[in-house]
């Protein structure tokens, strides 16, 4: 089943150009990434297949869903993207947070993502509860994300990698600590971490070691360990679907 993206503008394609470049530079400075990457698959990972509610449509600048217990944080990440709202009033939220993680994973050193404009800004806060919980196992992973989101189990393993960037805050998550030496670069060291087993200082949550007694989750983080270019390709692919979910269906 192909997408069918809606027809945009071009005075909104470079605004959403324009609005690249900036988050560019913005993004780097703060050295914010990880932050903007959350906001953006915290914001699309809420869709449900079933009932087609929740996904990529801007939702979490209300308060009531960065109340969300999952999203603790995330307030600050809505706040330090108004301004650039204020500059481009034409883009929609549902673009913005979603163009801001694309921006993050590749300022970092990721793979580009490729990005679709034209998503509508929803006014309904998805449910709470949604969203993955970090103590749980494989069939957690799997009920969120297969079975409510509608992904593969081979984007679970590299929408994983993308823990790469960023660390647990006690504050919010009640987990504390980076999953990588350098959480401001996006590369496989997520994938070769795991394998080489807990280290002082660095994180493994119970999903992340889940993971690693999976037969089907298992091969793939060893694959992704030993080739950088194939977790790449596959993240790409697992992000762009994220960030679309409930978007443009044919």
């Amino acid at each position: 089943m192909g997408k069918c993206y809606p027809t945009v503008s071009e005075e909104y394609k470079k605004a959403i150009e324009k609005l690249r470049r900036k988050l560019r530079g913005f993004i780097a400075d703060k050295n914010c990434a990880p932050l903007m990457l959350r906001l953006a698959w915290h914001s699309a990972g809420t869709y449900d297949v079933s009932s087609k509610t929740g996904g990529p449509f801007g939702t979490m600048r209300l308060k009531a869903e960065q109340a969300h217990g999952a999203n603790n944080g995330l307030d600050i990440a809505v706040r330090l993207l108004e301004p650039f709202k204020e500059q481009f009033p034409i883009v929609s939220y549902a673009d913005f947070y979603q163009l801001a993680g694309v921006v993050a994973v590749e300022i970092t050193g990721g793979p580009d993502v490729p990005f679709h404009p034209g998503r509508e800004d929803k006014t309904e806060p998805p449910v709470e509860g949604r969203l993955p919980d970090a103590t749980q196992g494989n069939d957690h992973l799997r009920d969120v994300f297969v079975k409510q989101m509608g992904l593969s189990d081979k984007d679970i393993v590299a929408l994983s990698g993308g823990h790469t960037l960023g660390r647990c805050h006690k504050e919010r998550s009640g987990f504390e600590g980076p999953w990588t030496t350098n959480p401001l670069i996006f590369d496989n060291s997520y994938f070769t971490e795991l394998l080489s087993g807990e280290k002082e200082g660095l994180l493994q949550l119970p999903t992340d070691k889940a993971l690693l007694n999976d037969p089907v989750f298992r091969p793939l983080v060893e694959k992704y360990a030993a080739d950088e270019d194939a977790f790449f390709a596959d993240y790409a692919e697992a992000h762009l679907k994220l960030s679309e979910l409930g978007y443009a269906e044919a």
